[in-house]
């Protein structure tokens, strides 16, 4: 299988992007190790991704801490052995205005985002720089393009923190074969959308920007998952320091 015997570990793991992302590289033969801040979240996730439970194990915590991320690391190769790919998909995400942002907003973002993702990859690429590896962000549209309808100043403002340090880290690191790439995803339907809005305005809200899309419908967890699991496949072996939009022609243009 395309990832057979390979480890990754995978942050915000227990839901949206990230389950996603976790069912299908075992799917294709990984063992995986997938963070969250909720526990029982995580437990249900992994039971849910490999019922076995042989090939999936949690590690909760905050990824704002650095120790967090650490951890995630360290609970992969302590119980498979090595670690081949890091996800960093860890995000929030909750739009309001820039003259109402707050210092607590923008701590949110920039711990949860920018430095959550930063000592992560870094505790990641310790553990790779021996053998090598594959990081893969998750960064943002918004980051690339502002959206007047979501206005997200201190969001964007830490993926664009995000899509630096990927090209960044992809000169540093290339000496130990470590790659490090990003996928910047437009609307997609996910969890974290229910984190500041009802399930029934979640209900009427999110189908309003189907036509957002030149594709004409909001994303899906599997379409970011699919990008994610081909940064990190062997067929993306000489790509690095790339973001790539995953937002169905959002940042080509406007119809």
């Amino acid at each position: 299988m395309r990832f057979d015997g390979q480890v990754v570990a995978i942050t915000g793991g227990g839901s949206g992007i990230g389950k996603e992302t976790a069912t299908r590289f075992v799917a294709k033969g990984a063992y995986v190790a997938i963070n969250g801040r909720d526990i029982g979240k995580l437990e249900a996730a992994a039971r849910e991704i490999d019922p076995s439970g042989q090939k999936v194990i949690v590690s909760a915590g905050d990824i704002a801490d650095p120790a967090t991320g650490a951890a995630l690391v360290e609970a992969a190769v302590s119980r498979f052995g090595k670690l081949d790919v890091l996800v960093n998909n860890a995000g929030v995400f909750n739009p309001k205005p820039f003259l109402d942002l707050t210092e607590q907003d923008y701590d949110w973002y920039l711990d949860t985002i920018l430095k959550g993702k930063f000592f992560t990859a870094q505790a990641a690429a310790k553990a790779m720089k021996e053998k090598g590896g594959a990081i893969v962000q998750t960064g943002s549209m918004w980051a690339i393009q502002a959206i007047g309808a979501t206005p997200s100043a201190a969001y964007s403002a830490a993926n664009a923190g995000v899509h630096a340090m990927v090209r960044n880290l992809a000169i540093e690191l290339a000496p130990y074969k470590i790659r490090i790439n990003a996928v910047a995803p437009a609307v997609v339907e996910t969890p974290v959308y229910n984190t500041f809005m009802t399930d029934e305005q979640v209900k009427e809200t999110l189908p309003t920007f189907d036509a957002f899309h030149p594709l004409g419908r909001n994303g899906q967890p599997g379409d970011v998952a699919e990008a994610i699991l081909f940064f990190a496949s062997k067929e993306a072996s000489w790509i690095t320091g790339t973001i790539l939009p995953v937002d169905g022609g959002v940042t080509a243009g406007r119809q």
